[in-house]
């Protein structure tokens, strides 16, 4: 009891931390920078396409097959995530608010819809299975194989939040925040706000990619299903609930609202009957709507978050 009790809680916290590797990358954009980016699906699944496409053994039913090393494929997946994110912000980045949000929107639906139908490149609906896995040798002994797959996403986290927590405190994070609080303030100074808000939007979207490769690489396997506008709506809802602008309010807001979806879920399939659990799964994404209200209400600027306070007051 004890050791599945333990094997759990490595798998809850390791798909937690992979979860908060993306909301890292959305506080960089939206709490640092604010960049309204509802496209957070589409730069995971690039991420995790990628990743897989470059590590799996042997093409089954998909290009690829190169059979690289994991890190080499969590590179890869920054590395195209990130071009991807450049080049839809150099199309959209002088949009605003609600403009660049259906922008988003649209170019997630798009990234779906590729990996749904390219079949050739990412198996189309059946997805990409056999993806390598961290000490996947021992994956016969759970309680090794959580904890080591837990310690590879706790130290990237760690090393993740540490570099953006310099980031911040450099002259470029105080860049961000200047264009996101006064935006002509930053001008008068010459800074060139269209310049930063893309390099913000660019690291932020290779972190998402990062993020979604470290969950593939957990799981074992991907497809289109994963990426629906739904885990758009759990990264934000995470992200609120943390704090926006608190990298570690991003990490934590992940374990949070990941506990509370899995609560949820768990309740789900413990009381509701096999023929309705269809239907009662819109339970979880209820739960967390109610639980995002409570915390508008409570504490708006999010568990870690800081208040804004305006200058001149």
């Amino acid at each position: 009891m004890t050791l599945a009790i333990i094997s759990y809680t490595c798998f809850f916290l390791t798909t937690a931390l992979a979860f908060g590797i993306i909301c890292l990358g959305l506080n960089l954009q939206w709490g640092m920078t604010g960049l309204f980016n509802v496209g957070v699906a589409g730069f995971a699944a690039v991420g995790a396409y990628t990743s897989a496409i470059l590590t799996t053994p042997e093409a089954a039913g998909h290009l690829g097959g190169f059979g690289l090393p994991i890190i080499a494929g969590w590179l890869g997946a920054m590395l195209i995530a990130g071009i991807i994110a450049f080049l839809v912000g150099a199309l959209t980045l002088r949009l605003r608010a609600d403009y660049l949000a259906i922008t988003t929107f649209g170019v997630a639906v798009a990234i779906q819809l590729v990996v749904l139908n390219v079949k050739p490149l990412t198996g189309g609906p059946f997805g990409i299975g056999f993806i390598p896995r961290a000490f996947e040798g021992v994956a016969d002994k759970p309680l090794l194989f959580g904890l080591g797959n837990l310690a590879v996403a706790a130290v990237t986290t760690l090393v993740l939040l540490l570099a953006l927590e310099r980031l911040t405190k450099s002259p470029w994070g105080r860049v961000l925040r200047a264009i996101r609080e006064d935006e002509t303030a930053a001008l008068s100074l010459g800074k060139s706000s269209v310049r930063y808000r893309l390099q913000a939007f660019a690291i932020g979207g290779a972190l998402m990619g990062l993020g979604g490769a470290v969950q593939a690489h957990f799981i074992g396997f991907i497809a289109p299903n994963n990426y629906l506008p739904n885990l758009t709506f759990q990264v934000w809802s995470m992200l609120i609930v943390g704090g926006s602008g608190s990298n570690r309010g991003a990490v934590l807001g992940a374990i949070v609202v990941w506990a509370l979806w899995a609560a949820s879920g768990a309740a789900v399939s413990a009381f509701v009957p096999a023929d309705m659990q269809a239907r009662a799964s819109a339970l979880q994404i209820a739960a967390i709507g109610i639980a995002l209200c409570l915390v508008l209400l409570l504490r708006p600027e999010g568990i870690l978050g800081k208040r804004r306070v305006a200058l001149g007051r």
